[in-house]
């Protein structure tokens, strides 16, 4: 899956410093530039996965959009649904352990927002998307051994589907690259509405 001409035109800007992320835009086709987002990642009460990720996703990228005078910049949030819990990033590997046992032999929900906002007008547009994931039964050596290698610490859900986490799925039922960080098809797709004979001629842009 490639990136059109019109696409490759324009200035685009990912508001994330995540390797899984970037890698996958490079493999795309698109040229771009990084600016990680500093913001302060939390839920609000009452909040579901849904909402939570599609607010961190727009906060993200509106944040960098506000340093910019023009640019489309990529904002995405991940998070891991089991249950009616939600799974960040681990704080610490006890942390990680808690979440891969709550993992373990059953199935969980993986949910990518992407939000894409245009740095000279504002514009915004979200989309979200959701892969099904079952783990097969964890024992405690094999929890205790994937924690060492230090992989699950900075991932949503304690596990990376593209390293060694991979050994711990069983199967899915969606979009592999939404596990793995971005869900390429919807970013192509908001990106589309922001290109030549799109929305920004609408508006005047």
């Amino acid at each position: 899956m490639d990136a059109d001409d019109s696409m490759k035109s324009m200035r685009l800007i990912l508001a994330s410093d995540s390797p899984r992320r970037k890698a996958i835009l490079e493999q795309a086709g698109y040229s771009f530039e990084v600016r990680p987002a500093r913001i302060v990642e939390r839920r609000l009460p009452r909040e579901t996965g849904e909402a939570f990720a599609r607010r961190v996703a727009l906060e993200k990228a509106r944040a960098v959009a506000a340093e910019l005078e023009e640019g489309v910049v990529i904002g995405a949030d991940t998070v891991v649904v089991v249950g009616e819990e939600i799974l960040g990033k681990p704080e610490s590997s006890e942390d990680a352990v808690a979440m891969l046992r709550k993992l373990g032999g059953r199935e969980h929900r993986v949910l990518t927002a992407v939000a894409v906002v245009d740095a000279a007008t504002g514009w915004s547009e979200t989309a979200i998307e959701e892969t099904r994931v079952w783990f097969r039964p964890l024992a405690e050596e094999e929890i205790a051994a994937y924690i060492a290698t230090g992989e699950p610490l900075d991932k949503a859900g304690a596990y990376g589907i593209q390293e060694r986490g991979g050994l711990l799925v069983d199967r899915i039922e969606g979009d592999y690259l939404n596990v793995v960080g971005l869900p390429l098809g919807r970013v192509m797709e908001l990106i589309r509405r922001f290109s030549v004979g799109g929305w920004r001629q609408e508006v005047g842009g």
